[in-house]
């Protein structure tokens, strides 16, 4: 039974993972066929000629290298800012006095359970008046900072014992010192796995910037496609290609940082 049992459960993985690559395949095989559109079945789909047209076009066309630039800036800065600020705060929340810390926390996990679509109108209503519409400004400071990064990097310092820190004020450390030089180092695995949710997360967001954002100027990529779906009257083949290279920085981020993410995941289960 137990190994019936494994080979289902390895069946049932199997599955899953064919479900969940499949929507990735279908769009690489629409973005390398030439108007896609006109065959009406799968098997036509896949005979048809392959070819790299579709990448190059949508990449000069309708601002898209604008629009991957708006991307990158948003995410990056947006990215460094959290792991910043939630080092700051998760270290407070982790250390601070009980009576502060629990005052902290339960405004953390309150804002944590507040759907973003709550906050749209207050938020734009807020950005409005500060003259920020059309601005990197409305698309990065709102989230330099995150509840979901504070509780994240909270809950790891926990199981960091206080008594590195406290040999370090020992020996004549101050806060800062201790922050940077003591915590910071032994947070590494965490702030790993908020940085790359954190750059995902505002990679693919399209709420927001559709809201801030009027001008072509300041669109980022999700936003970009959007308008390009119009624009060109549903061409999947050049819609999928754009879609394709949006997804090229995440798949090569998951790549290169895949053992970063498994061990910032486990690191807390491992500690004693």
């Amino acid at each position: 039974m137990t190994k019936l049992t494994s080979v289902l459960i390895r069946i049932g993985l199997v599955v899953i993972a064919l479900g969940m690559i499949f929507p990735m395949f279908w769009m690489i095989l629409v973005s390398l066929k030439d108007n896609p559109e006109q065959f009406s079945t799968f098997t036509q789909l896949l005979q048809a000629p392959t070819t790299f047209q579709n990448y190059g076009d949508a990449w000069q066309s309708d601002n898209f290298l604008r629009y991957f630039v708006n991307s990158t800036i948003v995410a990056v800065v947006v990215t460094a800012g959290n792991v910043v600020f939630c080092l700051w705060g998760g270290y407070a929340l982790a250390r601070g006095t009980r009576r502060f810390t629990s005052i902290a926390l339960i405004t953390v996990v309150g804002v944590l359970m507040i759907p973003q679509q709550v906050i749209m109108i207050p938020l734009y209503r807020l950005v409005a008046e500060l003259g920020w519409i059309n601005s990197f400004a409305a698309l990065i400071v709102p989230w330099l900072v995150t509840p979901f990064g504070l509780f994240l990097v909270r809950q790891y310092m926990l199981s960091v014992p206080r008594e590195m820190e406290d040999a370090a004020r020992i020996d004549g450390a101050g806060e800062w010192t201790v922050l940077w030089r003591i915590v910071f180092p032994v947070c590494r695995p965490v702030l790993t796995v908020l940085a790359i949710y954190t750059f995902l997360s505002n990679w693919n967001s399209f709420l927001f910037p559709f809201l801030f954002t009027n001008d072509e100027a300041h669109r980022t990529l999700p936003v970009g496609l959007a308008f390009y779906l119009g624009k060109q009257s549903i061409d999947w083949g050049h819609l999928m290609a754009g879609a394709g290279i949006s997804a090229l920085p995440i798949l090569l981020l998951f790549v290169l940082f895949q053992r970063r993410i498994i061990e910032g995941l486990t690191a807390g289960a491992l500690k004693e």
